[in-house]
């Protein structure tokens, strides 16, 4: 009887744990970020981004490559607001878009150039009246929620044919003139320029085209906004571009390869690199996405993305970009559907709430919650082998606190003294809820075991937070609604 009792009270607890879970989080009040601290720029020690009046931008980023191309105004209002509730100061999306952007004409009839030729923006009179007016509109609708746009000028295949449908119809002439019209047009916008579109640059004549169209750019907006470069899966822009004066940081794509893929070695290559720039992962493998190389029909989840964005900024990324299959290519019950290898199970309004969209708001809490612009990834912190695969845990500090991520919630051995004080308070942070809970104090010396709660295994992941108990620090993730 008594047994029975206990195994009722358990299921209880459990029942109520799984009830607590499922809750949805809170959404952000007010805009996604303060654009009015003034454009953005890299920080003094070139590690991250902040403001003009040096406060730091946490760029957390959504994946919406077809936004301007597929979505008509009501649906992208939609769409941005659902993203400033999760707290996202960033969205990336493509001027001339890969799914046949110059051929396929937007929600409201338009096409982007005449004749496909980037000289000719295709512009009529009045405010409503052309393909560019509507994207005037949605980088403003953003702007409005406190949103950059980071603007692709054009995906890839415009320039460099390797799949989608193309044509290639830039030249290193025409690429600069076409940037210099961009960068004019949206000059007093919040925007970041992200150069490429998922190609490499293969030869002279595709690195001519870039620094032609980032010289356009910059003349078109005088200066105003950081630009980057979108690779290809498996590259960075590092390996072609990191010494060109223009390209501000560096992006990286880990891709939608198999499950537990090491994103973090590429982001700390790039981040060792010289001169130092600030570095992330601009697309690691996307929720709902298919398992690439799987025997098995197999999907990406919450968990998948949780994994890559702290194994990404503890590696020393400065933010961070999550994304969603049916969201990128705003895929969508009135049009066509996009060709593309592998299976695509949902709408894109279908999935606006996943889990994994959500949790994204409560990384970028926990990043804020402790001071950003002294951080550096320290593996030192680690006694004894970090692991690999899915068990790889990855240690990040400031100088006064630290962050160690346990993907699989093993146990871990931490080298104390590598923050200040003489006492660290230790707390436990959930990535699936964003609540953090008190672990008490230990001596800041020697070695110190630590124990996540729950059973070890895929799912169980937790950050492991250690600050100096001097500081008083609120709770991880803690910020005032």
């Amino acid at each position: 009887m008594k047994l029975m009792l206990i195994v009722l009270i358990f299921a209880i607890v459990a029942s109520i744990q799984a009830s607590e879970h499922e809750e949805a989080p809170t959404p952000r009040r007010g805009p996604a970020a303060d654009l009015r601290r003034g454009p953005l720029k890299v920080s003094p020690n070139r590690r991250y981004l902040v403001h003009a009046d040096g406060s730091p931008f946490f760029y957390l980023a959504d994946t919406a490559w077809e936004l301007f191309h597929r979505l008509d105004r009501d649906e992208a209002e939609r769409y941005l607001e659902n993203r400033r509730a999760k707290g996202f100061t960033v969205i990336q999306a493509v001027a001339l878009a890969e799914l046949d952007g110059l051929g396929v004409p937007n929600a409201y009839g338009h096409l982007p150039l005449v004749g496909s030729d980037p000289t000719k923006p295709a512009v009529a009179d009045g405010p409503d009246n052309d393909y560019w007016d509507h994207v005037d509109w949605i980088v403003a609708k953003a702007a409005e929620k406190g949103i950059v746009t980071g603007m692709l000028p054009t995906w890839g295949d415009k320039w460099n044919k390797k799949w989608g449908k193309g044509p290639e119809i830039f030249s290193p002439a025409n690429a600069e003139f076409y940037g210099e019209w961009l960068g004019r047009r949206y000059k007093d916008q919040p925007i970041i320029w992200i150069l490429g579109g998922d190609r490499p640059i293969e030869n002279d004549t595709h690195r001519a085209i870039i620094r032609a169209m980032a010289r356009g750019l910059r003349r078109g907006d005088a200066g105003r906004h950081l630009i980057t470069f979108h690779p290809m899966g498996g590259r960075s822009s590092a390996e072609w571009l990191h010494d060109e004066d223009w390209l501000d940081f560096n992006m990286l794509q880990s891709g939608h390869g198999a499950r537990d893929g090491a994103n973090y070695r590429m982001v700390a290559a790039d981040y060792a690199r010289t001169p130092v720039k600030p570095c992330m992962d601009g697309e690691p493998r996307y929720d709902d996405h298919p398992v690439r190389g799987s025997k098995k029909e197999d999907w990406f989840d919450d968990y998948d993305v949780r994994q890559a964005a702290y194994w990404n900024l503890f590696a020393g990324g400065h933010g961070h970009t999550y994304g969603c299959h049916p969201i990128w290519m705003m895929r969508h019950p009135r049009l066509k559907d996009a060709r593309w290898p592998g299976p695509v199970r949902h709408w894109w309004h279908e999935v606006l709430d996943l889990p994994g969209a959500w949790q994204m708001m409560h990384v970028r809490h926990l990043m804020e919650s402790r001071p950003m612009l002294d951080r550096v990834p320290d593996q030192s912190l680690i006694a004894g082998d970090a692991g690999s695969g899915a068990d790889h845990v990855q240690a990040t500090r400031g100088t006064d606190y630290a962050f160690i991520y346990l993907p699989t919630g093993r146990p871990v051995r931490v080298a104390m003294g590598k923050i200040s004080g003489e006492t660290a308070k230790a707390w436990w942070f959930d990535p699936r809820t964003g609540q953090a809970t008190a672990a008490g104090e230990v001596p800041n010396t020697g070695v110190a075991d630590f124990a996540p709660p729950g059973q070890p295994g895929r799912g169980n992941d937790w950050v492991l937070v250690l600050d100096d108990a001097a500081k008083s620090y609120p709770a991880p993730g803690y910020r005032e609604q």
